[in-house]
């Protein structure tokens, strides 16, 4: 039986590479280090550092509230969690709104500081200068377009987008100002499998699908979402393959009612001093009661 051959390192050279040979990419949000530990193991070709990272880990109720100092957090424990997988970062609010040199320090910083090796970066045809900028500096983009949470209030709300041949032309025409930018890829967030369809049959670059439909390049999701940790709510797009809620409230009740029995931690997880060594610190402190108790040990008692 020979061995495996070594996994190769991702880049866009190899997404370029599965597109041509009709492969899927799999694209997934990991926020922590033993996620990345995983995804890298299994063959997991993107790992993207997801704003929706902030909410699970950190309580936010929204992706517009993490900073950008909490993304470099999780940014940092992918990179030391992952060795062949694409790490991708989700450039947070405000970090590349405001001028194309605002974006290229903050994507530099990702670059520099946690070893990412591209962007991805949401929003529509008025972000296209700026990320033209982090591509122009050497940084690789993946445009995201459909549903942008950071831009849910402007977008009036959670809900799909690409329905109608006007919003469905402003989508198309935003995907192509962002391969015009130089972006090595576009994500479909909650866009209308038809958009999805449309784009990945006339882009030269990877279209992935986020809750848009199985005719993309490849599929993203959300970690927490396929595992059910975000009890709140569950997008429509997701599929729970595993819920560990109850596996965890099972593994905490058990725990908790052990403590209040003295059940846990038993002696098996236990050190104890030998009695020699016992008996002379019991003697050293004057501690009356261990030594009764050896007492009785030694008599039989």
């Amino acid at each position: 039986m020979t061995d495996a051959p070594k996994r190769k390192k991702v880049t866009t050279r190899t997404l370029a590479k599965k597109i041509k040979d009709g492969e899927q990419i799999v694209q997934m949000a990991i926020y922590d280090y033993r996620s990345a530990v995983l995804a890298d193991r299994l063959d997991i070709d993107i790992l993207c550092v997801s704003d929706t990272g902030g909410m699970i880990l950190f309580g936010h109720q929204s992706t517009v509230t993490v900073s950008f100092d909490e993304v470099m957090m999780m940014a940092k424990s992918i990179d030391r969690g992952s060795q062949y997988g694409m790490r991708m970062v989700d450039m947070p609010y405000w970090s590349f709104h405001v001028s194309p040199e605002q974006a290229v320090e903050n994507a530099g910083r990702f670059v520099h500081e946690a070893n990412t090796e591209v962007m991805k970066c949401e929003g529509n045809a008025n972000h296209a200068r700026n990320i033209e900028a982090i591509v122009k500096a050497g940084i690789p983009v993946q445009g995201h377009i459909g549903i942008t949470p950071m831009r849910i209030p402007q977008l009036g709300g959670f809900f799909a987008q690409g329905k109608d041949v006007d919003s469905a032309k402003r989508l198309v025409d935003d995907a192509m100002a962002f391969v015009d930018a130089g972006c090595f890829s576009i994500l479909c967030e909650v866009t209308s499998h038809e958009v999805c369809e449309y784009l990945t049959e006339t882009l030269s670059v990877p279209v992935i699908s986020l809750g848009a439909g199985n005719k993309g390049h490849g599929v993203h999701i959300i970690t927490s979402d396929i595992m059910g940790l975000w009890e709140e709510h569950l997008p429509r797009h997701s599929k729970i393959y595993t819920n560990v809620i109850p596996i965890m409230e099972d593994a905490f009740t058990r725990y908790r009612d052990e403590v209040r029995e003295h059940v846990y931690p038993g002696p098996e997880h236990t050190v104890y001093m030998k009695d020699d060594q016992l008996e002379a610190f019991a003697k050293a402190m004057k501690w009356d009661s261990k030594l009764e108790e050896l007492e009785q040990r030694k008599s039989g008692s």
